[in-house]
């Protein structure tokens, strides 16, 4: 992911490895036969970490689109339509 903002960046990859120990916790509760509940928890949690990651990077993505709307972004830009379907991959 392309952002110049440094502090973009870390709420990004900390998110990401929120979304990672949630995960480990949801494998280890899995094979640990946990019950349903516990189970189904743990996978909301983490569903709803990843989520919020790619919504992050997607309006990092949309603020660097208005930012240099002429794309002159190091990625080429990204047009409407991309981010258009980004944003419905998560939706």
């Amino acid at each position: 992911m392309q952002t110049t903002d440094p502090a973009v960046q870390r709420r990004i990859r900390n998110r990401l490895r929120r979304a990672q120990g949630q995960l480990d916790a949801l494998v280890r509760a899995v094979e640990g036969g946990a019950n349903c509940r516990e189970v189904v928890t743990q996978l909301a949690a983490v569903s709803k970490a990843l989520d919020r990651a790619g919504y992050a990077i997607i309006a990092t993505a949309m603020k660097d689109c208005l930012a240099e709307p002429d794309g002159a972004h190091p990625d080429g830009g990204i047009t409407t339509a991309e981010l258009e379907d980004l944003f419905l991959a998560l939706a």
